[in-house]
């Protein structure tokens, strides 16, 4: 698989996709050792049961010996890190985990699905089919998904799905991950700005799509969601020389809070709901029927799918109170998410609570994109910690601030997971549905002392 079979170090281990590579290529083989300056769960709980958790926290040059055939380099490493410094004195190859993952599999067929939204589904999708159907292959996705021991699978197969991510590879390669893959296959499922401390501006932003688009080669193709309004001017301008397939939301229809695929005369149950997540299916059998398999095969495949870990996951159905864990943290995002639940339970009273955590969403020239997109709730609250602000060092945030760029001045502002348990409870009855959508914790937020607090009040 690769020629490099020996010690593999990983500087910054910590990282979703980091630890899992870490722990597939143990599982391959390699003598695996890394360094973080903090690693937080999941990723701590995974490493620790692979016996690949640091002793301790810290960079420690000494790890890196002449011996070490090669280091993997995560992207929140800076380029001053003792480690780096370290290897590269040593003149010991560098990876971003992009490349590394690219070099294994450079003989394989590459299916790469991209997006600032639905990739992840997406990804999952595919995978559940291909598990379902017997099929030989490798992957890397964001998200666990039922069925899946690790994030991320490598081996002889000649076949891999990648979930392509548009941020920097590394602090030595500013490059988007998904180009380092070098798709054969790629799907774009929309674009909408974010990243940015990485990509300041919506141009710069979008221009990496761009990219991703051109570096398909002559005899792949391109897979695209073509309601996306940014992504069809992109395709229409653009002269290009390989294969280009669109695909769209397809017929659908829910009854008794529960959404049906129309296939011809036929209504096919789903265990997902939302538009958005319509439209993923859509891309997710676009990519499958280009790999050659049967659209009616795909769809019975995918009956008992369920949906990737965090996305839209049901964590409570008790008491008459459904609670809904969503990593929703981007605008787009946020507005699918709040809209899936809202077309789902359109009879019930909905409470939607989002926290402000990415460097995006905490920054004051980017909160106006958050326009209009938490609105379909009967109590819509915002969740911003100050503590996650000082870690950050991003300006404090005022009420009014969010409010308006969020363009709700009945929005409701919070910011200790204290406050927040307490008016959940306060507000929480029967017949409601709790949506809480984060990429962090809610500052430290315990979703089991939380739920027991709100069984308490609803007996």
């Amino acid at each position: 698989m690769n020629p490099y079979l020996g010690h593999i170090h990983f500087i910054a281990i910590g990282g979703s996709a980091m630890h899992n590579l870490a722990i597939a290529l143990k599982n391959q083989g390699y003598q695996i050792t890394g360094s973080d300056d903090d690693i937080f769960e999941p990723s701590r709980s995974r490493l620790n049961n692979n016996n690949l958790l640091p002793s301790e926290f810290g960079w420690f040059p000494q790890k890196i010996t002449p011996k070490t055939k090669a280091v993997i380099l995560g992207m929140h490493a800076r380029e001053d890190n003792p480690e780096l410094i370290r290897a590269q004195k040593l003149g010991i190859r560098i990876y971003s985990f992009p490349d590394f993952i690219y070099q294994a599999k450079k003989n394989a067929r590459r299916v790469v699905i991209a997006g600032s939204h639905g990739k992840t589904t997406i990804t999952s999708m595919i995978l559940h089919v291909l598990k379902q159907l017997g099929e030989d292959f490798d992957y890397l996705v964001g998200a666990g998904i039922t069925g899946f021991d690790n994030m991320v699978k490598l081996s002889e197969a000649p076949l891999v799905i990648l979930e392509g991510d548009e941020y920097l590879s590394s602090t030595l390669d500013k490059t988007p991950k998904f180009i380092r893959y070098h798709h054969q296959i790629g799907l774009i499922s929309g674009i909408s700005w974010d990243h940015i401390n990485a990509f300041p501006t919506k141009e710069i932003y979008i221009n990496q799509f761009e990219k991703f688009v051109l570096n398909t080669p002559d005899d792949g193709i391109l897979i695209y969601n073509e309601e996306d309004l940014i992504l069809h001017q992109m395709i229409k301008k653009s002269s290009l020389m390989f294969s280009v397939i669109p695909y769209k939301t397809p017929s659908y229809i829910v009854q008794s809070e529960k959404y049906f695929y129309k296939y011809g005369i036929d209504l096919i149950p789903l265990n997902i709901f939302g538009k958005h997540n319509m439209q993923n299916l859509a891309g997710a059998i676009t990519v499958l029927r280009s790999l050659g398999y049967d659209q009616k095969i795909i769809l019975h495949s995918l009956l008992n799918f369920t949906g990737a870990s965090n996305r839209l996951e049901k964590i409570y159905d008790q008491n008459k109170l459904i609670i809904y864990n969503d990593f929703a943290h981007s605008p787009s995002k946020l507005k699918s998410t709040t809209e899936a639940i809202r077309e789902l339970y359109p009879d019930r009273f909905i409470i939607n609570c989002f926290e402000l955590h990415t460097y995006s969403s905490l920054n004051k020239n980017f909160i106006n994109e958050y326009q209009n997109t938490i609105n379909q709730g009967d109590i819509n609250i915002v969740f911003v910690n100050d503590h996650t602000l000082k870690i950050k060092k991003m300006a404090y945030l005022e009420n009014e601030v969010i409010q308006e760029g969020f363009g709700n001045r009945n929005l409701i502002i919070i910011r200790t997971s204290e406050d927040l348990v307490s008016f959940l409870s306060k507000n929480v009855k029967q017949n409601i549905v709790l949506l809480m959508m984060t990429s962090g914790n809610f500052g430290g937020l315990n979703f089991k002392d939380l739920i027991n607090r709100l069984e308490i009040n609803l007996k």
